[in-house]
């Protein structure tokens, strides 16, 4: 069987150590069987060793000897094929590593030894002027002179501890100090990085350097070894992580469609922002599916909570601020002034060679970052900014204090390519801005619902109307059909099962409110020092419940984690060390404490029902609506897992394969983890069996219920078949369950692909769900 050039279902695989491709090849028997078209890989060229994820590529010119490099590869795509299968691959066009030692990567210790005159000097994206023609190297854990003592010279290598730097030619017989002043690079306190580092990051990782993807041979050698797997048709799509960090991600995805073929699929990991849309000129097949997790996520989450729960939250963390936007606008501000202050300087400096000096020029460049609303403007050299850009910047001028308003604006023209150069660097360091400061950084200080708080989201907006759902859907189906969808990625704070308990307490709010403060008051014994604090604390009680049930280490590994992105009490540059301790002592005697434990097991009991109807929903209307559904490993099941590295474990699909051939032989579901594999399978093959219901030439189209509980019900219609799924089931139960609610289809009897019944066009709901709630109906007469 040929894979369909278009994916109708991928797999996301997390390759690391221990699970490469051998082990994915293994699987594919079982994949196959549960109905995706494609494997979806985590990047496959050769990364820093021990790389857990692999987006640290050191060597874009192999594939990864640990993963069992391209012989490896090609076996598992051999495989694949046998099975029906394509495969995609995740590729880091941005960056690659600067590893330990610095050998690893063969281009840039060509740069460390040569300087300029390196034939690899125009693969990084260098400000060598700002380093005195140097590179700036923050690795050293002091300030140098305190630091030589650890400094060596070995065999014409320059030795710190893991780190190795090439000896100039002609500073062999220098002293350490006189030598390492000679070199094309510069030895440094690691805190200089964030202050005086003269090479693009990735964000604010020293440790990952900027590409020059713009450069025709950069972009030639960087993706060389990908191309050919492409041509050769082992792989069949590709997945382009942080495009917002390119020069010109129009150009680059011009370039990678030109390099590849029409039948390619590409999609791009671009985070869009409240409405904001895809540019029309990308040439992709969409995104990576995070918009659309916020509008599943939200139809299953009841608006009407929202204002107890934000009541809520102020009154468990002391919040003063009035909602979002300041907490975002404060973390942003924080991250330009710190991590980001060299990517803040090197625009300075820009700034004042195109003749922008007025004194104010870093403060108006501040708020004016701080203002943009979504995580870049779109701007190419030589051509008219684009409406959008303009409208992006025009809305960011007005969140700058009036003091600043006309630097501001000199400063926003040049942005809109009125300089090229300034134009580029303002829209990547607008993206860092955004990461950094509101992802990594306030999403970690805002719970009003911390299921909100996923890439892209809006903490504040608890909950969407299925007008506002079917809308979106039907936008994607217009204009993106062939886009990605996702529930939980190898990036998600919290997976979709943590997600969908959570999602219950927006309509209990006063219920959660009661269990929470009463816990609170129960978990005095157990503080014994200055941490957690009243935020840290209400996260963990969210936390808790969301990922119930969860071991103390893996707790705290997130608690720290959380705690030092939020950057309030600790942080990863400054860690307060008694505070985490303290922290860590709390979760331990919270989750050590039989009451409490008892308590909480409790309380998510009364959720459960609730929660696999939240579940089971999200599930199925992400696997049919409008876009390609990616399973992320593990998630055909009960998946309750935290940020990374929680969330990269790998699966057990021998114990998936036995669940899921359970099933295929009539074995009735026996828990939630047999009802999500039901649900996933029976959708993916179905995707699979008739892919015309699906893309441009499909058709989508909401499905209404009749009756008092038709709120109750998110229906679509895909092709001739229909997806039906249950949506606040708390207040469903409260109006005593479905009454006289029933089906409004437009002829004949339906089989519900789950169970196998035969339903009437207008069965009561009651019946329909009776087994599940969800349902996915095709019409007999096809």
């Amino acid at each position: 069987m040929t894979p369909p050039v278009v994916p109708t279902g991928t797999y996301r695989l997390q390759l690391q150590p221990g699970f490469g491709f051998a082990e994915a090849a293994d699987a594919v028997p079982y994949l196959a069987s549960l109905g995706v078209s494609h494997l979806y890989l985590s990047p496959i060229l050769r990364a820093v060793p021990g790389s857990g994820h692999g987006y640290d590529v050191i060597d874009h010119g192999r594939v990864s000897p640990e993963l069992g490099g391209e012989r490896g590869f090609r076996v598992l795509a051999a495989e694949a094929r046998e099975h029906g299968l394509g495969i995609v691959v995740d590729i880091v066009p941005n960056h690659m590593a600067v590893p330990a030692p610095e050998s690893l990567n063969r281009q840039f210790w060509s740069v460390l030894e040569r300087g300029r005159e390196s034939a690899y000097a125009d693969w990084f994206d260098i400000d060598w002027d700002a380093g005195g023609g140097r590179i700036l190297l923050p690795v050293l854990g002091a300030p140098l002179d305190r630091a030589l003592t650890d400094i060596r010279v070995e065999d014409g290598v320059v030795r710190y501890h893991d780190h190795a730097f090439p000896l100039r030619h002609g500073t062999e017989d220098l002293s350490l100090r006189e030598a390492l002043d000679a070199q094309h690079y510069r030895l440094a306190d690691w805190h200089e990085g964030d202050l005086r580092g003269n090479y693009r990051r990735f964000f604010t990782v020293t440790s990952l350097i900027g590409l020059r993807q713009e450069d025709e041979a950069v972009f030639a050698a960087t993706h060389a070894v990908i191309l050919r797997l492409v041509r050769e048709g082992l792989v069949q799509g590709l997945r382009v992580d942080h495009p917002d960090g390119l020069a010109d991600p129009r150009g680059y995805l011009r370039r990678l469609r030109e390099a590849t073929s029409p039948d390619t699929w590409i999609v791009v990991e671009k985070i869009l922002n409240g409405e904001e849309r895809l540019p029309d000129d990308w040439d992709c097949a969409g995104t990576t599916g995070y918009d659309a997790l916020r509008r599943v996520d939200g139809v299953f989450t009841d608006t009407g909570g929202a204002e107890a729960l934000r009541a809520l939250h102020h009154d468990m963390t002391g919040a003063s601020e009035p909602g979002f936007a300041p907490v975002a606008r404060a973390g942003k501000l924080e991250v330009l002034r710190s991590g980001l202050a060299t990517e803040v300087a090197r625009l300075e400096r820009v700034l004042e060679h195109i003749g922008v000096r007025d004194p104010d020029r870093g403060d108006a460049l501040r708020e004016l970052l701080a203002s943009v609303p979504a995580y870049r403007p779109y701007v190419v050299a030589g051509e008219p900014a684009p409406a959008e850009a303009a409208s992006l910047l025009g809305e960011a001028l007005t969140g700058v204090p009036g003091r600043l308003a006309a630097t501001a604006r000199r400063i926003a023209d040049a942005a809109l390519g009125h300089d090229p150069e300034f134009a580029v660097r303002f829209a990547q360091v607008a993206s860092a801005v955004a990461a950094k400061g509101v992802e990594d950084r306030a999403f970690y200080r805002w719970y009003v619902l911390s299921s909100c708080n996923e890439v892209g989201g809006e903490p504040d907006e608890v909950g969407l109307g299925t007008d506002g759902f079917h809308a979106y859907a039907r936008s994607m189906h217009a204009s993106r059909p062939d886009t990605m969808t996702a529930l939980s990625t190898h990036d998600t704070k919290r997976s979709e099962d943590v997600r969908a308990r959570l999602a219950v307490l927006a309509e209990i709010p006063d219920e959660w409110g009661a269990a929470v403060r009463g816990w609170e008051k129960a978990a005095q014994r157990h503080r014994s020092g200055p941490g957690p604090d009243r935020y840290d604390t209400y996260l963990f009680w969210q936390t808790l419940v969301g990922a119930w049930p969860i071991d103390p280490d893996r707790m705290k590994a997130y608690l720290r984690k959380a705690m030092r992105e939020a950057d309030r009490s600790t942080s990863w540059t400054t860690p307060d060390t008694p505070y985490e301790q303290a922290t860590d002592a709390f979760v331990d005697g919270v989750l050590n404490d039989r009451e409490l434990r008892s308590s909480v097991q409790e309380f998510v009991e009364r959720l459960a029902d609730s929660a696999r109807t939240v579940a089971l929903g999200v599930k199925l209307v992400q696997l049919t609506m409008p876009g390609v559904p990616d399973v992320y490993q593990g998630g055909e099941a009960v998946l309750r897992t935290l940020v990374d590295p929680d969330n990269r474990a790998p699966v057990d699909f021998g114990a998936a394969a036995t669940r899921l051939a359970h099933l295929d032989t009539g074995g009735t579901p026996r828990d939630l983890d047999d009802e999500k594999a039901l649900v996933t399978s029976a959708a993916l093959r179905w995707r699979r069996r008739d892919p015309a219901a699906f893309g441009g030439e499909g058709r989508y189209a909401a499905v209404h219920v009749r009756g008092e509980a038709a709120a109750h019900v998110l229906g679509m219609r895909r092709g001739f078949t229909v997806a039906l799924a249950t949506r606040l089931p708390v207040g469903l139960a409260a109006r005593g369950g479905w009454g006289d609610t029933c089906l409004d289809l437009w002829k004949g009897t339906w089989t519900d692909l789950l169970t196998g019944r035969r339903v009437a066009r207008d069965a009561p709901l009651a019946e329909v769900f009776a087994r599940l709630p969800v349902a996915l109906l095709e019409d007999g007469a096809h």
